[in-house]
């Protein structure tokens, strides 16, 4: 049987948005909520060499990814909080390559980031568990890079498979390696 090739950037495949359903919110609060524990059962008893290690050649090392998902999140989670507060509110983008290479990635252990992500989506799950139904599909965001409107489902979509994407890429490292 021939070996399947996996496309070492997108483990779990690309995002793809997906119609609403109660089914699938509970879904994916579930992974905004569960996030951090998924984060650190992914790098569970890594040394700092493995910690160095990019996940795809060209990638970031897992210290690197773990900050990522810690920035991307933050940012996340505020812009959650402006649609829920405002109407279609421009978002901040922001450079996340530009910020994997700052001094807290480099200099700070990972813990710091996983620790933050503790605190960061029990705050982020609890607001968005009282979201309505009607709030998911008519709360929206203006997306300033993309020039687009967005929809608060499709972002909750798109970070529920961010958080699993970048597990993905750690857990995968780690089968290849044999870690």
């Amino acid at each position: 049987m021939p070996s399947v090739e996996i496309d070492l950037r997108y483990p779990i495949g690309e995002y793809e948005p997906k119609p609403f359903s109660v089914e699938q919110k509970v879904e994916w609060l579930a992974e905004i909520k569960f996030l951090p524990i998924y984060l650190e059962n992914a790098i569970v008893n890594l040394d700092e060499a493995q910690l160095q290690t990019s996940y795809r050649d060209g990638g970031w090392t897992v210290h690197q990814l773990v900050h990522h998902v810690a920035d991307s999140h933050m940012n996340a989670y505020c812009r959650f909080k402006l649609a829920l507060t405002e109407e279609n509110p421009t978002i901040k983008t922001y450079d996340e390559k530009q910020w994997a290479e700052m001094n807290d990635v480099k200099k700070l252990p990972v813990n710091i980031s996983t620790t933050l992500l503790h605190a960061l989506h029990s705050r982020w799950y609890e607001a968005l568990k009282y979201v309505s139904d009607d709030e998911w599909n008519n709360r929206t965001v203006f997306h300033p890079e993309h020039k687009k409107t967005l929809r608060l489902w499709y972002l909750l979509g798109m970070y529920a498979w961010h958080s699993k994407h970048h597990v993905a890429h750690i857990t995968a490292l780690r089968e290849r390696m044999e870690w």
